[in-house]
């Protein structure tokens, strides 16, 4: 990334437990990097943390990126010690079987590994299975039984995927949480950018670190209706096509380290996407272009139809391997797309018009 301490912000981030609805962790860290340039910052009931930038300003814009990661639950403690677990948001249960996974107890952090029958000891028809279903996976934290391991392990602990950043060739980085840890910091430091050139600043920016998206675009809701934003400008992963399993035709040619994508369709706003672009343009900023012919199970979607109606943009950071423990983005993305986000918002006033004509 552009700078040292913003590539250590997003370790930090993603090296610290946020499943959905216990988000906190990550919040306070998000909090502890934007009290010092936000005019005014607060949390909601639902959990999101909101950071405004100029609250006197017209219209209001609102960023948005969620904090929330998919990860499981701890269900049942059998008498023999082992941990069984149910999944927080969409898991690909075929990469579950044999991970080291984090235990988040009142203790603190537990290591556990997912245990799964040997292959040689599976009947055929449990060889030939297609699917992984996780209720006939378990969770082993090396306790000798039930009563050791209820001492450690309640039910209701959340479990995370094991959090260790990993940094590959280039600029490209690997771990679990990135979606959406990388849109949170690209927000976080958009709004950053923006508080060095607050004298240039004429709208209101509400940066928002939002809850719950993996399970429904919950905090999106609740906050866009709170703020009641005339624009509103989402920042998530989107699908990489520059990997063997990557299918151009599903997903357009979107690549690592070439800029964030641009969304296109009904789901945005024309004269917000334009502005995107043309700002891009402007700034000499890369970015690709994104096609979504209908409503994005992002922020975006939620933010659209909030109340009488916002503006909605979506800016996707290019990624690979999505709900895996290993998703891959290149910081520089991150980077150009707080450069977007925040070149754009100096260029809203309150003569800006979003209505499409």
């Amino acid at each position: 990334m552009a700078k040292n301490d913003s590539r250590q912000f997003l370790e930090r981030l993603l090296a610290t437990p946020s499943p959905s609805g216990y988000e906190q962790p990550a919040q306070r860290l998000v909090r502890e990097r934007l009290e010092e340039v936000a005019d005014e910052i607060r949390s909601d009931v639902h959990g999101n943390l909101i950071a405004v930038l100029n609250p006197g300003g017209s219209p209001r814009v609102m960023l948005a990126g969620h904090v929330d990661q998919i990860g499981f639950m701890v269900r049942h403690v059998s008498e023999q010690g082992y941990l069984h677990f149910a999944p927080i948001g969409g898991i690909d249960a075929a990469v579950v079987p044999g991970l080291e996974l984090t235990v988040h107890t009142a203790g603190g952090p537990l290591p556990a590994v997912v245990g799964r029958k040997p292959i040689h000891l599976m009947k055929p028809e449990e060889r030939n299975r297609q699917k992984i279903e996780i209720d006939r996976l378990w969770l082993d934290i090396g306790a000798r039984d039930g009563k050791q391991a209820r001492r450690l392990v309640q039910v209701g602990d959340v479990v995370t995927y094991r959090l260790a950043p990993q940094r590959l060739l280039g600029n490209n980085l690997a771990a679990a949480g990135m979606d959406d840890k990388a849109g949170v910091c690209a927000v976080t430091e958009a709004l950053r950018l923006l508080g060095r050139q607050r004298r240039r600043l004429r709208c209101a920016v509400y940066a928002v670190s939002t809850v719950q998206e993996e399970l429904g675009l919950r905090g999106a809701r609740t906050s866009s209706f709170g703020i009641d934003p005339q624009l509103g400008i989402a920042v998530d992963v989107t699908h990489a096509a520059d990997h063997p399993g990557g299918d151009k035709k599903r997903t357009g040619d979107i690549r690592l380290g070439r800029g964030p994508a641009v969304t296109l369709g009904p789901n945005i706003n024309p004269v917000l996407s334009k502005l995107l672009l043309d700002t891009a343009r402007l700034r000499k900023i890369a970015v690709q272009r994104e096609a979504e012919p209908r409503a994005t199970g992002t922020d975006a979607n939620v933010m659209q139809v909030t109340r009488a109606g916002v503006a909605a943009g979506l800016l996707g950071i290019p990624c690979r391997y999505m709900h895996t423990p290993v998703e891959v983005v290149n910081t520089r993305d991150i980077d150009l797309c707080a450069r977007l986000l925040a070149e754009t918002c100096l260029r809203v006033g309150p003569r800006s018009d979003f209505i499409p004509r």
